[in-house]
């Protein structure tokens, strides 16, 4: 599969509402919720006003058409360590998923994130979604968890 990774571009903030969609864990055999649950507000501190100073985003491109994003920004989410501590949310499309995109869109943004200084990204994840194996392998490590979910870091 031949994609690139750039970053986002102002004009296509409006696409990470689709991505922010993509990126919610539905465990097999349960329904998935409508569109208009990414206007919650626990949902909606991932993107509003999304472009502030410490906002980062990349994509993944194949053909000219954008079928995943990476992004981090500092805010009080699952995954919030501390207000120095970048949060990542990722999401690929479900049609180019487990073809190395995911991996790819991880590094670039790891990379990202330590030339403009930062000490650590976080995250969090629900136990049972396949993708904590990814996060493992680009070097986050579980450093809190709950019933159903981890808190996850990467070291930068």
């Amino acid at each position: 599969m031949n994609f690139k990774i750039r970053e986002l571009k102002k004009c296509e903030i409006k696409l990470l509402d689709t991505f922010l969609y993509e990126a919610i864990f539905i465990p097999e055999g349960v329904p998935e919720p409508s569109k208009d649950i990414i206007n919650h507000s626990d949902l909606q501190i991932y993107i509003s006003d999304f472009g502030k100073k410490d906002d980062i985003c990349y994509v993944a491109e194949v053909e000219g058409k954008v079928v995943g994003a990476v992004w981090t920004r500092i805010i009080n989410d699952y995954g919030h360590i501390d207000d120095e501590t970048p949060s990542l949310s990722i999401s690929i499309l479900k049609e180019y998923r487990n073809l190395g995109i995911g991996t790819e869109l991880m590094k670039q943004i790891i990379l990202a994130l330590k030339e403009k200084g930062y000490k650590q990204v976080s995250l969090s994840v629900q136990k049972v979604n396949n993708a904590v194996r990814m996060y493992k392998k680009v070097g986050f490590g579980i450093i809190h968890e709950n019933e159903k979910d981890y808190i996850m870091v990467c070291k930068l």
